[in-house]
Parts: structure tokens; sequence; C-alpha cells
């Protein structure tokens, strides 16, 4: 029998923990809100506690919400550091799984381990560059560059760039906060509710909403290709599950770039280019998984 492994992908609202090996070998998974650090890690670690006396487990990829550090060679590996979630700030989360384990732990953005699952299983296999972008609770960004997951000084924060916003056309002030009317402060799931006094899953079909919407992340997305140039732009997370505003994403992109990037991918095939995540909602618990593997065996040519 092959090695089993477990994944974690913890958001600011709930955690889902798994154990398995791939998409179809899911062996025992459990769901539960998030609430302080120490409950909710603790409730992590009880679950694969109790999963290992049925199977040992090789190793555990935990991708969570941020920021966070993940550099290995970092003295703050593993924590969780100066997010917003109230009482999670200066989280030593890695850590924890890692003591009340004792197996080797992954640790990387929620966005990021989404596309290493992507593309290890889904819709970005093959790929050498594309992006991974969440539309919910926060937005939030990640992917691969050279068949490497985005690194650098932290990690992306693709969420947080800041793009026009006529106050005359909206003048909502934003919801970040810490930068009020960025990416996030204006087109996540909180600032739609705030902006237009329900969530988005009841807005109609046809709510000016849904044009706003699109022309803030079409905006986003139009400043990543230019700067990032991937080949293909995953898009996950709540706020996309509304069937009408993909399509009107792909448009402002066109509109926006205006035949600059001459490309097929963009003139032509762009309902190929920017598309859902073929994982779903277990993008990042497989991702987390797939983590596991890697750090497990040493891998890390891929992160």
């Amino acid at each position: 029998m092959g090695n089993v492994y477990g994944g974690i992908e913890a958001g600011g609202t709930k955690f889902v923990c798994a154990v398995g090996t791939a998409p179809d070998d899911i062996r025992a998974e459990v769901r539960f809100s998030t609430t302080t650090p120490e409950e909710t890690i603790d409730g992590a670690i009880g679950f694969f506690e109790e999963q290992q006396r049925l199977t040992p487990l090789a190793a555990v990829g935990i991708a969570s919400f941020g920021p966070v550090d993940p550099n290995p060679a970092s003295p703050n590996f593993g924590y969780i550091t100066s997010t917003p979630k109230p009482g999670w700030a200066h989280t030593d989360f890695a850590g924890r799984i890692q003591r009340g384990l004792n197996i080797p732990v992954g640790f990387d953005t929620d966005v990021n381990v989404a596309a290493l699952g992507e593309h290890r299983w889904g819709i970005a296999q093959g790929l050498n560059s594309f992006i991974y972008l969440t539309i919910g609770t926060g937005i939030g960004g990640g992917g691969m560059m050279n068949s490497r997951l985005m690194h650098g000084l932290i990690h992306p924060e693709m969420g947080h760039i800041r793009i026009p916003h006529d106050r005359q056309i909206d003048p909502y002030p934003g919801h970040c906060p810490f930068h009020g009317n960025c990416l996030e402060g204006l087109a996540s799931g909180p600032a739609m509710e705030q902006r237009w006094g329900q969530p988005p899953e009841r807005l109609p079909h046809g709510h000016s909403a849904w044009n706003l919407e699109a022309h803030y992340l079409g905006l986003a997305l139009a400043n990543f290709i230019c700067t990032l140039s991937p080949q293909r732009i995953v898009m996950g997370g709540g706020v996309m599950e509304q069937p009408q505003l993909l399509p009107l994403v792909r448009l402002k992109v066109r509109e926006l770039l205006n035949d600059y990037v001459r490309m097929p991918e963009i003139l032509e095939k762009i309902d190929d280019y920017i598309v859902p995540p073929s994982l779903g909602r277990m993008a990042g618990v497989l991702g987390a998984i797939a983590l596991a593997q890697a750090t497990s065996e040493k891998t890390f040519n891929c992160l």
C-alpha cells in the first residue's frame, strides 16, 4: 500500500480536513467552523489523530488564509501573520500541527495550494504558468510561474491591488480594513453585500451589481495579464458561482485589453483561457493533499 496524506483547507469561516491520496481516493473528511486558533487547530489535530489509528499519515499539507509566512528558512515559517481575522494574528499554525502529529507539514496560502491541486489533477495540468483567483469572503490570488508556486518577499496578495474607482459611479468607500477600496475592498462578497444590501447569491441575474463586479474583476485580470502573462486564469470562490458573472468578466477583459495582447487565447478562445476550477470546492483540500505528498517526498521542484 502507498502512503496516505492529510490536507487542511483553513478558511476564515470554516476548516476542511481530509485524508486520502487523490480526488478519487478521499477516505475521510470533516468540516467545522473557524473559531479560536486553539479550538480550531485542536479540532484538526483530533481528526487526524483519529485517522492515524486507522492508517498512518506520511505528511499533512496546510492551505491557509493569510497573510502567512511560507518561507521554510524563516523563524516564523508556518505562522499566520497580519490577518484581520480576530484572534488569529501571529498564530503558529504549522508548528502546532507538526508538534501535535509528529509528522512533516507543508504550508502555503490557500490560493497557492488550490492552484497546486488544479495543476496536479485539474484544469491547469500541463501548464507552467497560470494564476488562480478566489473571489469570496476575501479575494486572494496565487499560482505558478515557471512551474513553481509563486513566492517572493512573502506571497502574492492579488486581492489588495489598487484599481480605478470612480466614486460618481460607485460611491461605496470600500470594505478592506487596511486599504479601503482595493480590489478586495470593492469586489469581495462582503463588499457586494454592504453595497447592495443583500449577499451576492440573492442578487437577481440582471442586477446592475454584476456589471460593476465584472468591471472590477476585469480591471484586475487585465493588469495580471499584462504583468504576469499567465497561460490560463482560474477563477473560484463563492461569488464566481453565480453563472452570469464569468461571461461578463471575459467580455470586460477583452474590452479593457483592446486587442493589445494579440494572442488566440484572448482573441478567439477566451472561454478556455478564463475558466472555473475543475476541482470545484475541493480544490483547496485536494491541493493540501498534493502539498503533503510533495513535502513527504521532498519533491520541491513544483513548490
